[in-house]
């Protein structure tokens, strides 16, 4: 199958549901009116809650949800063949992901911005929703485990990868200075001065690392990246958010929009072959990269590609408090996710470029891959254009690299540039994740301090430093210890099921708050997506548990506690939320609420 072939598709069926479905949601779902008053501009402070330009919105929700998901995950799923990934992401992202960024979105600027936790408290009880919280932090910690996992397997002993990722370090901060301190709101400059440094890093990198005295600093161990990860973490989410947060999403958001721009471009006109198989023989099980069968792992592997959870955190925290006219939900909600799903059919196109046996050789350990007796075909040309050992490095976010790299390079002016590519995908992919890593690692800190602060009253001051800093460690260590132990086989699958039962638990709360604003005849578009992916995510829970987490003789003991941690947290919710929908079905009277809407209760701020 022609690559174009699938581009094309997609586009055509995210168009349509965009102009169609989506509209739909709005208008006759929702009633989104954009003369109703919303919290940006009711409870503006200047600081959270501020009006902000639906275009520049998208682009800080865009950046904020696109994180590794929609890169790693499609690229771990093509082990099944294109055909099912492909599907999935298309079917998945108009259905579910989309409707559930949308609704979840529209919920919290329905409640005053707030986040998830809070809703479920309000929509269905006090105690539903302490247990939200509980089961946010939690998944926050199995998510940036599996993103900075992935991380540290495409820097690992890459001293030309290392080196460019850690040069986004210090230009972020330029940035954040110069933004701040030395040129107040120079947007432009900024961007300058980044799209520049970022283009000198990428052809400075065989010169850095080729010097006797610079280059052994950047060559590092599996074991002293995973140590240095979580480190910057903990100073990312201790430092002030302008300088080094803000500069990095900016930056990011140039990176994936215009990356994945030029990679739509580059297979329009290189318009490369599918190698990979519609569907391979691992779809029964028993594949290098993942050890399960396609159904149900296909849905926790793609994870964010499709429907994410981590979007629920942040469309109730920072996107809501700035949308200014209550239309914007379709466009940054709806229109996002849609954009992440493009996002995730390039990643997927990437990755099934590559012959087959390549592309197993790479994502596979090397003892496993000897077990397939499979020749590799073009890998060590591969390597040796992109001046990196590149076989045994699963995880996705190489093999990735080196598809978008061949894809680039075979058009023809590009010829001979293949290592730069790689590293420049490289740098693109470590700046996908750290942004979600940094930020992931600032958000669980303040889910921490408000826990703590419940019972010790001075943690819940953001300004006070011993409280910060104290949170921001035993925050960081959690999903760091994951991350030094754990590798991508045991540690994404748990990830994904986490996320994806976090998304069934936002369509779940959706749909509440759709039956109690008297909406029950819709109610069925947020309730089967969610009622689907909660029954299928658990199924997997319990496969992952007893023929991996538990399994006689491999046993891990922690992650099967969280697991099933997880899966308590999530049935409770379910739990409440179901008896909460026969409650409200069960009235007969309707009222109006403060926005003018008949409803058959008031929710309870």
């Amino acid at each position: 199958m022609n690559a174009l072939t699938l581009v094309f598709v997609s586009l055509c069926v995210f168009a349509i549901a965009y102009r169609f479905y989506g509209l739909f949601l709005a208008d006759k779902v929702l009633e989104l009116k954009s003369e109703r008053i919303t919290p940006a501009v009711k409870l503006a402070d200047g600081r959270d809650y501020v009006k902000t330009n639906k275009f520049v919105l998208f682009g800080h929700h865009f950046a904020a949800i696109a994180a590794a998901g929609p890169l790693l995950g499609p690229v771990l799923a093509a082990q099944f063949g294109y055909l099912p990934g492909a599907l999935w992401i298309i079917i998945g992202c108009v259905l579910a992901g989309a409707v559930h960024d949308m609704v979840v979105l529209f919920a919290s600027v329905r409640h005053k911005g707030h986040s998830l936790g809070k809703i479920a408290e309000s929509e269905i009880g006090k105690t539903v929703g302490h247990v939200a919280s509980w089961a946010v932090l939690f998944i926050l910690i199995l998510t940036l485990a599996g993103l900075s996992i992935a991380v540290v397997n495409a820097m690992a002993e890459s001293a030309w990868g290392t080196f460019t990722v850690f040069a986004t370090i210090p230009i972020a901060l330029l940035m954040g200075v110069y933004l701040h301190v030395w040129r107040d709101g120079d947007v432009k400059g900024a961007s300058i001065i980044g799209v520049v440094l970022l283009f000198l890093a990428v052809i400075a990198g065989p010169y850095v690392v080729a010097d006797p005295t610079l280059g052994p600093l950047f060559k590092m161990s599996k074991n002293t990246v995973a140590l240095t990860i979580p480190v910057y973490g903990f100073i990312a989410s201790v430092l002030p958010v302008w300088l080094l947060l803000c500069p990095r999403d900016y930056l990011s958001t140039y990176l994936k929009i215009g990356t994945i721009a030029m990679l739509a471009a580059g297979i329009l006109f290189v318009q490369p072959t599918l190698l990979m198989e519609p569907v391979t023989k691992f779809i029964a099980g028993g594949g290098p990269v993942i050890a399960g069968p396609v159904f149900p792992f296909i849905f926790i592997t793609i994870a964010c590609g499709a429907i994410s959870g981590f979007h629920a955190i942040i469309g109730t925290g920072t996107t809501p408090k700035m949308i200014g006219n209550e239309r914007d939900v379709l466009f940054v909600g709806y229109g996002a996710m849609l954009v992440e799903g493009f996002v995730a059919i390039m990643a997927l196109i990437a990755a099934c470029v590559l012959v087959p046996a390549d592309y197993y050789a790479i994502n596979s350990a090397p003892a496993v891959f000897a077990s397939l007796n499979m020749p590799v075909v073009n890998l060590p040309d591969l390597a040796t254009q992109v001046q990196e050992n590149i076989q045994g490095r699963p995880g996705g976010a190489v093999s990735l690299a080196v598809g978008m790299a061949y894809i680039f390079s075979a058009v023809p002016f590009m010829k001979g540039l293949m290592g730069y590519w790689y590293h420049f995908a490289i740098m693109f992919e470590a700046v996908f994740i750290l942004t979600a890593v940094d930020t992931g690692t600032r958000v669980g800190r303040f889910f921490l301090q408000e826990m703590i602060g419940a019972f010790i009253p001075k943690f819940d001051d953001k300004r006070w430093w011993p409280g910060v800093i104290i949170t921001s460690g035993i925050f960081t260590a959690s999903w760091g210890y994951l991350v030094y132990t754990g590798d991508i086989r045991s540690i994404w699958p748990l990830f994904g099921m986490s996320n994806q039962l976090l998304a069934a638990s936002g369509l779940i709360i959706g749909t509440t708050m759709l039956i109690r604003m008297n909406k029950a005849k819709y109610a069925w578009l947020t309730a089967v997506p969610g009622i689907i992916m909660a029954f299928i995510t658990m199924y997997a829970g319990y496969l992952q548990l007893t023929n991996g987490y538990l399994k006689p003789g491999k046993e891990n003991y922690l992650l099967a506690t969280l697991a099933v941690i997880i899966m308590i947290l999530m049935v409770i919710v379910f739990a409440g939320a179901f008896m909460r929908w026969r409650e409200l079905l069960a009235i007969k009277t309707t009222q109006k609420d403060e926005y003018g809407m008949t409803v058959v209760a008031l929710a309870e701020e």
